[in-house]
């Protein structure tokens, strides 16, 4: 294959264990996998050496704000920013924190956020985020559990941390705010015996204390990551020094191999959550690069205001945040006129074919280039040379139609906060990777391994299986769950229960989870994800949750119409009414079921996958009613409890 190169030979089933597929690295690591920078063996090193490099560049900045009005970012450089982690970690030391104490973290992306996270760094504190987005009493959950002894918190989030007393109090001694304490909170934390400070109090705290920086190693653990799964209580994912120096060595190498590497002159704009890994280590490696993050407000309906400001050079993103840029270009285009439109249609078509047949996006069609799309460039901010997305699916035509129009490169990745994120991505100027996550990062070696009970083979012809991996970027353990470490970590490596299939330029493409699949009452087993992923190519759809149990024989789902291809469709069909009750309408649900049979029977699907019935909600799936994880990932168990009136309808009258 192409981008990989063959390291083990696969086995077949032995001993009542599944057959494993050959061993794979990328083709970037055919000499082996490269080392982090010398010098370099914690990520205290990654910030401390870049601020001697790179003291006077610009590292963190944030819009000023003058009477209500966001205007420029004003910016701290390296030496300044090093010189507040100096004082913070000083401040954390005389509270009697240790090395080896857990320090929490709680709000949005900010300055501060990744000051007092080098504190941590500095003085080898496990850094704790805490993030509310994993449901209801997840604070206090990770409080307790990581038993955290100081936390910094924004502002706005300090009533969050009081609903957690007096649980909380057992562990936490000392909260700082990133603004500022009113005296009702100050009076309320001291009641409890606690200790609050606000920032500028909290930096005077250790002026006049010298403390040494500990021996920090590379196999320390640097963060606890709290990741939410879809059952049960968050697990702490325990990431080590060297999973994050080794993620980025490989990123850097990749990078190099693709002649795009990140220079002083890149700029990030720091808005998906630092609580997560994905963010946190895109920002080490920008950091690792003394190169710029700029934060965004906060608000997400003000962000493609910030990032007209910024400016930035690497736009990292979610699906969603993708399907929303898609969905308002769409948008614009449709109110643009008959010539507007036709214009686009015929530059679209012929630089599309241009990059089909190998020509890079910056060739395939200069002219059109300047007098179309540059609008979606500047729309971006005008400098975005990468668009990497990650942390759940982008769909395919959402991921062709951004690489022909943004100007710039469209990286699809794929990676789990246990393998430290990125462990795939796609290439740029590689069409035949679109729908895929691309061949492995250098840094890790990947393998299939047989699902037999869902014919998953990754022995056959076209190799399919779960995804396996092994490697230095591969996470410590769960904090305190060695019995669920011990289930996914086999012999050194680390099943993701995701189900990969190779293509043959060397890349993955992930068409299943392992756990989601069902049996239905005549016998015969489905995996849900595959079909979901086939069912929501359908273009009248946003979203879809695809059911079925052992007691029916047929499939139902639930499924988010899109709000402009349904209201077009009733106007066409003089069928009137609004968003919500065209979704109640018999004939609406006629209409979506009937597409979906369509791309079922395009797709040669099986009688028993064809979806029969489908309830249709206008209020998309979201995090507010617990039906998905914060990296936007589907909570069955919860979707079934939520929607378990309309599922019950849909299997007693399937017809209505």
């Amino acid at each position: 294959m192409k981008y990989l190169v063959e390291v083990e030979k696969g086995l077949p089933a032995a001993g009542g264990r599944p057959s494993v597929g050959p061993t794979y690295r990328s083709l970037f690591a055919e000499d082996g996998f490269p080392a982090p920078e010398e010098g370099v063996e914690t990520c205290w090193d990654i910030f401390r050496t870049s601020a001697e490099k790179n003291s006077g560049n610009r590292m963190l900045g944030r819009r000023e704000i003058i009477n209500g009005k966001a205007g420029k970012y004003n910016w701290m450089s390296y030496k300044e920013v090093y010189d507040l982690v100096i004082k913070v970690g000083a401040s954390i030391r005389s509270c009697g924190v240790e090395q080896g104490s857990r320090c929490g973290i709680y709000g949005a992306n900010s300055p501060e956020w990744i000051i007092s996270m080098q504190a941590c760094n500095a003085h080898g504190i496990y850094c704790v985020p805490l993030y509310d987005t994993l449901g209801a009493g997840a604070v206090e959950f990770i409080l307790c559990h990581a038993e955290v002894s100081i936390a910094f918190v924004e502002e706005k989030k300090i009533p969050e941390i009081l609903k957690t007393f007096p649980n909380s109090t057992k562990f936490l001694k000392t909260i700082v705010s990133f603004g500022k304490v009113t005296p009702e909170q100050k009076e309320e934390v001291e009641n409890f015996g606690l200790a609050i400070h606000n920032w500028d109090e909290f930096l005077l705290l250790g002026q006049n204390q010298q403390y040494d920086l500990p021996k920090v190693s590379k196999s320390d653990i640097c963060t606890i990551m709290y990741t939410s799964g879809t059952t049960g209580d968050p697990k702490g994912v325990l990431i080590s020094n060297r999973s994050i120096i080794t993620l980025i060595a490989g990123v850097k190498r990749l990078l190099q191999c693709v002649h795009e590497q990140l220079t002083v002159n890149d700029v990030y704009l720091s808005y998906l959550p630092l609580a997560h890994i994905f963010d946190r280590v895109i920002e080490e490696a920008i950091i690792s690069h003394g190169a710029s993050i700029g934060f965004w407000r906060g608000d997400v309906k003000l962000l493609i205001e910030d990032i007209g400001e910024l400016k930035p050079t690497i736009f990292c993103a979610v699906p969603r945040v993708l399907d929303r840029i898609y969905t308002g270009l769409q948008d614009k285009l449709a109110a643009g006129g008959f010539l507007k439109h036709t214009l686009f249609n015929i530059a679209y078509k012929y630089k599309l074919h241009n990059m089909r047949n190998g020509s890079k996006h910056s060739e395939a069609a200069k002219f059109f280039d300047k007098i179309v799309f540059s609008k979606v460039k500047q729309g971006l901010g005008g400098n975005v040379r990468i668009i990497l997305s990650g942390a759940a699916p982008l769909a395919t035509h959402v991921e062709e139609f951004l690489r022909v129009v943004a100007c710039c490169h469209v990286l699809q990745g794929y990676g789990l906060t246990e393998t430290c994120a990125g462990t795939f991505v796609s290439l740029p100027h590689e069409l035949s990777m679109l729908g895929t996550v691309g061949p492995p990062v250098p840094n890790v070696d990947v393998r299939l391994e047989s699902v037999p009970e869902m014919n998953y083979d990754a022995l056959s012809q076209i190799p399919r299986g779960e995804v396996c991996m092994k490697g230095d970027t591969l996470f410590s353990g769960y904090y305190k769950r060695e019995d669920l470490t011990e289930e996914v970590m086999i012999d050194g490596w680390f099943h993701t229960g995701d189900i990969g299939e190779w293509q043959p330029d060397g890349s993955l493409k992930i068409i299943d989870r392992k756990k989601n699949i069902f049996k239905l009452s005549q016998g015969e087993y489905v995996a849900v994800e595959n079909l979901e992923n086939i069912y929501i190519l359908v273009p009248e759809i946003d979203s879809i949750w695809v059911y079925g149990n052992s007691f029916e024989s047929f499939l139902v789902a639930v499924v988010n119409p899109n709000q402009a291809a349904l209201e077009h469709w009733a106007r066409e069909n003089g069928v009137s009414g609004d968003f919500g009750s065209l979704c109640g309408n018999p004939r609406a649900k006629e209409f979506i079921l009937g597409e979906l049979t369509k791309i079922g029977k395009a797709n040669k699907l099986k009688g028993f996958e064809f979806i029969k019935a489908v309830h249709l909600d206008p209020v998309p799936f979201d995090m507010e009613r617990d039906l998905l994880t914060p990296t936007y990932k589907k909570k069955r168990p919860q979707l079934l409890k939520y929607y378990q009136g309309a599922i019950d309808n849909l299997y007693k009258n399937p017809t209505r």
